[in-house]
């Protein structure tokens, strides 16, 4: 889009490169304190919270982007390390500019959905890069839980299908989160998702029909 170029354009030498690396050692930083006999947790300290952000807390509309995505000392490594190799791939080939942009929107719209709201979370967000990347590599092959290969289309895919499942069925608070979370994907992709969409329905319509 145009207005995405000439916002990337004015920004300069004002980002951020290798982005994703610094957000996946503060989450971890998060999970290391949490782990810590501190009388608070970090969690607690960093969560998204309008009521408390309205007390002075301001530090929670950004903080909340460094909440690690799981809580098993099992998975975060692994999780860490996929949300590192996802955002620097997308890095690598957009240009650091621009990947510094897609992040930004994703960070400001979850705090507009979240002053709205008063629920944010940074899941969201970084399910968008999963997205993203489906978009971008669809005929990637992932090893599922290191056995089965699948294209990261059909990951993309399924999980599109969830978030559609929970704008569905969740509370309005969550579809809101949701919706203002994801804003980076849906001015990135949005045509093209539509457009597959479009197709694929065409592609079915006339599979039907020639089966009658």
């Amino acid at each position: 889009m145009d207005w995405l170029n000439r916002i990337e354009r004015k920004m300069g030498k004002c980002y951020i490169s290798n982005l994703m690396k610094y957000l996946c050692i503060a989450m971890l930083g998060v999970f290391i304190l949490d782990y810590l006999p501190l009388p608070r947790s970090a969690w607690q300290l960093l969560y998204f919270n309008k009521a408390l952000i309205l007390r002075g807390e301001i530090w929670r509309l950004v903080t909340f982007i460094f909440l690690p995505p799981t809580g098993s000392l099992i998975w975060i490594l692994f999780s860490l390390y996929f949300y590192y190799f996802l955002g620097t791939s997308l890095e690598n080939h957009w240009g650091s500019r621009r990947f510094n942009l897609y992040y930004l929107i994703g960070i400001l719209g979850s705090i507009i959905g979240g002053m709205i709201t008063g629920y944010a979370t940074n899941s969201y967000l970084n399910m968008s890069l999963l997205l993203a990347f489906a978009v971008l590599y669809p005929d990637m092959e992932f090893t599922l839980f290191f056995v089965l290969p699948v294209k990261v289309k059909w990951i993309g895919w399924f999980w599109g299908a969830v978030l559609l499942y929970e704008l569905a069925v969740y509370p309005v608070i969550y579809k809101l989160a949701l919706i203002f979370s994801m804003l980076p994907f849906l001015l990135f992709f949005g045509k093209d998702v539509y457009l597959q969409i479009k197709l694929g329905i065409r592609h079915l319509t006339y599979w039907i029909n020639t089966r009658k």
